[in-house]
């Protein structure tokens, strides 16, 4: 286990209304089990339900808790990234707000953060969605693993575990889902260590995801091709210049 943690809790919300406050809740009680230095962080992505006006009622209650509201929706990458950088403790543990991950699994993470370690990544067990989204969530991590080279299990499953400072090292810039991948990549050629640990995945019990919209697909495609071209064939090719100059 590791001494003295210094912790931030940070969760991305996106019409989260029925659950968003539980997690935080939870998060907290579970949180101070093994820490005293530790804040809960939400990132409100421009809510149109009423997680926003809970998580102020909940941000005047709650001395350990703090939000960042969006304007308006900028996508789960922006979120992400919203709350990276306002993150102030050592350590950053974050999921997602619409309870599909059970935040009481933060110490199976915590046990694996050696002083080797930089980030622990969870793994689902056993996704439990509808069948589609179960085949195309298999197919997307097969084709990312081997488009951009990735050493990762599951580069989708958001339940992880950071050292703040490789937010000091990388620099992350995709606003929507594709931001996991372009942690993962960006993450291994830095030469970060990770190790990975089996979550439990539940089903979804309010709202539906935003990823099987139109609008959402055809912004999460050209994502990955620009992530694609600038971090793996880009780098190729500056690669191969440097090799050829050397044999000049």
């Amino acid at each position: 286990m590791v001494e003295r943690i210094s912790l931030t809790a940070f969760f991305p919300a996106y019409n989260d209304e029925h659950t968003i406050e539980g997690i935080i809740r939870t998060a907290a009680e579970e949180i101070s089990k093994v820490a005293e230095d530790f804040e809960v962080l939400v990132v409100d992505d421009g809510s149109k339900d009423e997680t926003s006006s809970i998580l102020d009622r909940l941000a005047s209650e709650l001395a350990y808790l703090r939000v960042i509201h969006h304007e308006k929706n900028l996508g789960y990458g922006a979120a992400l990234i919203s709350g990276f950088t306002h993150a102030r403790k050592d350590l950053i543990f974050y999921t997602d707000g619409d309870g599909q991950y059970d935040v009481r699994e933060i110490h199976n993470l915590l046990a694996r953060l050696g002083p080797n370690i930089d980030l622990v990544n969870g793994y689902k067990v056993k996704r439990s969605d509808p069948w589609y989204r179960i085949w195309i969530g298999s197919g997307y991590r097969v084709a990312m693993r081997a488009a951009f080279r990735l050493s990762i299990r599951d580069v989708d499953c958001d339940f992880r575990l950071f050292r703040r400072y490789v937010f000091e090292t990388i620099k992350l810039e995709s606003r929507s889902g594709v931001i996991c991948v372009e942690m993962a990549k960006k993450f291994e050629r830095a030469g970060f260590r990770m190790v990975e640990v089996p979550v439990s995945h539940y089903p979804r019990m309010h709202g539906r995801s935003e990823f099987f919209r139109v609008r959402h697909l055809f912004f999460t495609l050209n994502g990955l091709f620009r992530i694609w071209w600038n971090l793996v064939v880009s780098h190729r090719v500056a690669t191969w210049k440097t090799v050829a100059v050397k044999k000049l």
